[in-house]
């Protein structure tokens, strides 16, 4: 899938899926703590910019915050197998919610995971 930004419809699909991931991570007791601002707004605005301009949107997150450099911004928190679940736990219910292909929801998952997996820099958080 070349542009999957314009095969699922633009910005719109993954604002979708962002809000939904941090529904759920606004009410976690593992999670909540790790995202230090009180509305999740900048979080959902980065996550959000950033799976735009992944998948072929603009580059609005390059733009604001160069370059990604995802296991640098979440050095300073604990992320152990427990985090990492938690994470991915709210993030496949995202995915599972947007009406998208199965091939584009496949595509989105994968990444998500991967990312996730990167992340972990603690054995058990």
């Amino acid at each position: 899938m070349d542009n999957l930004y314009d095969a699922v419809g633009g910005e719109a699909v993954f604002r979708q899926l962002v809000d939904r991931f941090y529904d759920g991570v606004a009410l976690d007791p593992l999670l909540r703590p790790l995202y230090p601002e009180e509305d999740l707004t900048g979080a959902r605005e980065r996550l959000t910019s950033f799976l735009v301009q992944y998948w072929g949107g603009p580059t609005t997150y390059s733009v604001n915050r160069g370059h990604p450099r995802l296991r640098m911004r979440h050095a300073q928190w604990v992320i152990g197998e427990r985090e990492r679940d938690a994470w991915l736990g709210h993030m496949r219910a995202a995915v599972l919610s947007l009406d998208v292909s199965d091939e584009a929801r496949a595509a989105i998952w994968e990444h998500v995971d991967r990312a996730a997996q990167t992340l972990v820099n603690a054995p058990h958080g």
